[in-house]
């Protein structure tokens, strides 16, 4: 059902572009060309006119046909309450286990800039490869 409003989307969408293509603006568009016209400029400019308002409709119509029907095929979520599987509360009984002291982040930075204050303080030159 969706690839068939798509497809009728789509073919709006092209003869709505021809559409506006065709009518005359300040430029000529492609509308331009002399008088040797099968209307009068009056008449076309009321056909081309009210054929871009119905397929303005049709348009719009499809868009949100096509909206509505992908909204379809979304599950309400919610970010609050839900936690993931893995990381449940303990139950009562259980004691949660304590984080290691050593080896931490902050150990780890200190340890490597405990490192570079013992690096020889002069530079290396680069070495070709």
């Amino acid at each position: 059902m969706q690839t068939v409003v798509i497809v009728i989307h789509l073919m709006i969408v092209v003869v709505l572009i021809g559409t506006v293509l065709l009518q005359k603006s300040e430029g000529g568009g492609l509308g331009m060309g002399g008088g040797a016209g099968f209307m009068s400029s009056r008449g076309t400019a009321n056909l081309l006119t009210r054929t871009t308002a119905v397929l303005a409709v049709g348009f719009f119509a499809t868009s949100l046909l096509l909206s509505w029907m992908a909204s379809l095929d979304r599950k309400p979520t919610s970010i609050l309450g839900n936690a993931p599987p893995g990381q449940s509360q303990p139950a009562g009984g259980v004691t949660p286990v304590a984080p290691p002291t050593s080896g931490g982040v902050l150990d780890t930075l200190k340890k490597a800039d405990e490192q570079q204050n013992q690096a020889p303080a002069v530079p290396q030159p680069p070495r070709s490869q």
